[in-house]
């Protein structure tokens, strides 16, 4: 079978997801998700990564990854394979957890990082039926919820250094502040059905503006699904998402692209 495109450079932001062998539980218990989280965190520390939110579910996880190093393959291979080998030793099993390769979109916070947080945060009390609302009684089975950044969001536990909150900077400049306008955008849910953020993803690949996903498919246009594309850029600290993704489409790159498998 062919494996997806990955797109990776210096810095980029995605939106990591795995599902079960056929749908089955990758987590059967509490001790299980916590596993997987001191596996991330030896993950993230080992990688370099940022992590900006999460949520495990019983059959599937999110991850919002950010890569300094340009090193997402490398890093969520590491994190499945040694959960698998974990979770395999203490379930005495055999064989594969997880459904084929992780899935990742290139993603533009800049314009998407609220509603991606929203999206994920609300993983254990979606319905199926993407037009209903979240009821008041569904709102406090979030709070109560553990296994996400949801929590450390509202201010209601304080997150390890390795598991970042930056991204309440989107919902305001004061952390307070911030942390107030984050419950009221979560809590529009309530009186409102939520759009998602998914339906403006261009080419399965990346959620951000017309100059990336111009970019992007420039990179990756004749090439078979079986390759992966490695786009490498340093950039300042200092520069917004939104820059960076300005200076890489203005320049060309070719010289600094790789293809591998």
């Amino acid at each position: 079978m062919a494996r997806p495109i990955r797109i990776e450079f210096e810095g980029a932001i995605y939106h990591v997801t795995a599902r079960g062998n056929e749908r089955r539980e990758i987590f059967r218990s509490d001790d299980d998700r916590a596993l997987f989280l001191a596996t991330l965190q030896e993950c993230v520390e080992e990688n370099g990564l940022a992590l900006h939110a999460w949520c495990l579910m019983p059959n599937h996880y999110h991850l919002i990854i950010e890569t300094p190093r340009g090193n997402l393959s490398r890093a969520i291979g590491w994190l499945q394979t040694t959960y698998t080998v974990r979770f395999n030793r203490r379930h005495r099993r055999s064989g594969h957890l997880f459904q084929g390769r992780f899935k990742a979109q290139v993603v533009d916070a800049d314009s998407y990082a609220m509603e991606l947080v929203r999206y994920i945060h609300l993983n254990p009390i979606r319905s199926r039926n993407k037009s209903a609302l979240i009821s008041p009684e569904d709102w406090k089975r979030l709070e109560a919820f553990a296994w996400s950044s949801h929590r450390d969001y509202m201010g209601h536990r304080k997150p390890p250094g390795w598991r970042s909150i930056e991204w309440l900077s989107f919902f305001g400049s004061d952390r307070r502040a911030a942390k107030k306008e984050y419950i009221r955008f979560m809590k529009l849910c309530v009186e409102e059905p939520i759009q998602s953020p998914w339906k403006q993803l261009r080419g399965g690949l990346v959620l951000g503006g017309q100059e990336l996903w111009d970019r992007i498919a420039g990179m990756i246009s004749g090439k078979r699904g079986s390759e992966e594309i490695h786009w490498t850029r340093r950039e300042g600290q200092n520069t917004t998402v939104a820059e960076r993704v300005r200076r890489l489409v203005d320049q060309e790159q070719e010289d600094r692209l790789k293809i591998w498998v």
